[in-house]
This record gives C-alpha cells, structure tokens and sequence, in this order.
C-alpha cells in the first residue's frame, strides 16, 4: 500500500472514529464484547506476498455468518511471520473493509498489537487506534515466561489507546497476574485466557470478582459450553467454520440448552480436524467454502503435513456440515 494511500485511509478512519467504545475512565457507557470473535487467517498469494483481496473477503464472509466480532493477526494468523509494514497494511485492509459493511450489523474489529518490545508494540497500538479498531489485543513479552515484565508492557499500551484492552494469557501467566494488571490499567478490561487449564481459571476468575468485563477462551473452544456455563464471555476460533460456534452460542445465550448442545456436537467434527491439521487445514476449510484461493503458509505453519489424506478428511467433514453453514 502506498504512503499516500495509507495516509487517506488513516485520516479518514479517524475522523470516523468508532462509535461502539467509550473509555471506561471516564465513566461513560461502554459496549460488551462477547460472543464468536475468529482469530482470522492470513492468506497469502502463491508469491507469498500477503493477499489483501482475499484478507477483504475474509472479513466480508465472517460479516456474512454472523459473528460478534473479528481479530487479527494473532498465532493463527501466522503473525510471526508478517513484518512491521504487513501488519500495518493488513490492519488497514481489514478495517477499511469492515467500515464498508452496514454499520447496523458489522462486527467488532480487534487488532492484534504485540510485539518483542515495548516500543513496537506502542506503534502498533496507536495505529489500530487511530485507524478505528474497536479494541485491541496482546499476546504477552517472551510467551509470558516472565511475570514481572508485563505489567510495564501492557500499561504502555493500555496508555496509548482509549479502546479496550485484551490480554492473552499463554504460558504461566496466573489468574493473579491478569487482575493485577486490570486494576491498574484503566483500558484493561477483557481476557483471551489460553494458559494453564481453562475450565478451572473460569472458576477462579469467577471467585475473584467483577474486575475484568469478561474473559474469552480459545483453543478451539472444545468445552465451549463448559466454558459459557463457568461464565466465559465468548471465544476466539478459527475463522472456516465460526458460524457453528455463533449458533451455540446464540442458543445457549438465550436458555436453549439442548439446542446449544445439539448443534455444538455437530462443530467438534471440525474442531478436531482444525486442531489435528493447524493453519494449513483451518485455511483449506476457507478455500472449501470459497473464501480463500489456496493453503498458502510462511514460516512454522508451512512445515505442517498437510497432505491429501489430510484434504480428503477435512472434505468429509466439510461436505457432512454443510447443512448447518449460514453462507
């Protein structure tokens, strides 16, 4: 993307601004995140350049089976392997993309902002907020090995941006650590929580109070409905099949337990071939349904088997699920 482009987007979106979020500091009102959030996946042409036209449609296609909300670029979105100037550009693609969809129903946009340093990661941050994200999220410093540097890394970023902050929890971030950080951090308000074991840490942030908004799980959410029924919020995953986890949640969100239950059974067909195949199977499932053109992967993610027993196994469960797609 051009410079001169890149500088129409950004003053455009910020005389936009958005309109959902309000700082939590000052008192005023601020809307919830919940419900299906996918971490999106990255589509790269066969150049391995970043494809922005597929990234466009994907955001299209998730508004289309209605989901709460998007987030990029995270693990799944094969971050690591984007530079600095991808990931303002994607940002951008994503975000100019979703402000061109009705603004009655478009989704939450999250963008992902951690980097190996403070600094980059500030950069990141002020560009999602002044670009029109909705909230921000950050996996923590050095995969969350060392508890004492985070709550120096996520002020400075809670400190640059008015939008709600997410934490992920990995590694051996505690439950403690993450309330600590909240208290301090006035934009603190959510976490994506991925370290330990996820229905006990439910339990546990439960115990402790109303100091976060919310905590959302990921890893596929295969005990989803444990989840929700221990007060998760929501979950992030993989973009291909999220209009399964919306129907669950929806139904178990209005008291329809066994509905939830039913059609919940139906999606860990899918979960267990996205977790058993990663990013290149998750991708394939998005080119099945018309979203992606190829399986395209960088870095760890295209070292993957991926072979065509793999594609003949996802096909099944893709054909079998078919029925219960939204689009």
């Amino acid at each position: 993307m051009r410079l001169s482009h890149r500088r129409q987007f950004l003053a455009t979106a910020a005389a936009a601004g958005s309109a959902m979020f309000l700082r939590a500091a000052t008192g005023s009102s601020e809307k919830r995140l919940e419900g299906i959030f996918p971490i999106m996946q990255t589509p790269f042409a066969d150049s391995s350049a970043l494809d922005h036209d597929t990234l466009a449609n994907e955001v299209r296609f998730l508004h289309r089976i209605g989901v709460q909300g998007m987030v990029w670029p995270q693990l799944a979105s094969e971050y690591v392997s984007l530079t600095f100037e991808e990931r303002l550009a994607g940002a951008e693609t994503i975000l100019r993309a979703n402000h061109a969809l009705d603004a009655r129903s478009r989704p939450a946009v999250v963008i992902g902002v951690q980097a190996s340093d403070i600094g980059t990661a500030v950069k990141y941050a002020r560009h999602a907020d002044k670009g029109g994200a909705d909230a921000l999220v950050a996996i923590p410093l050095d995969g969350g090995r060392d508890e004492s540097k985070q709550m120096e890394y996520y002020a400075a970023i809670g400190g640059c941006s008015t939008k709600p902050l997410i934490v992920q929890t990995i590694g051996n971030m505690s439950v403690d650590l993450v309330l600590r950080m909240a208290e301090q951090i006035p934009t603190l308000r959510y976490a994506k929580d991925e370290a330990g074991v996820t229905l006990a840490r439910l339990t546990d942030y439960r115990k402790r109070g109303q100091i976060l908004h919310g905590v959302f799980t990921g890893a596929h959410g295969p005990t989803l409905l444990d989840e929700l029924a221990r007060g998760a919020v929501g979950n992030m995953p993989s973009s291909g099949f999220a209009d399964l986890y919306v129907a669950a949640w929806q139904a178990w969100k209005s008291g329809r337990q066994e509905a939830a239950m039913d059609i919940f059974g139906k999606t860990l067909l899918l979960i267990m071939d996205a977790r058993a195949y990663g990013v290149p199977g998750q991708k394939y499932i998005l080119q099945l349904r018309g979203v992606f053109p190829n399986t395209k992967c960088r870095g760890e993610a295209a070292n993957v088997l991926f072979d065509d027993q793999a594609k003949e196994a996802i096909r099944r469960a893709v054909t079998y699920s078919r029925k219960w797609f939204k689009a």
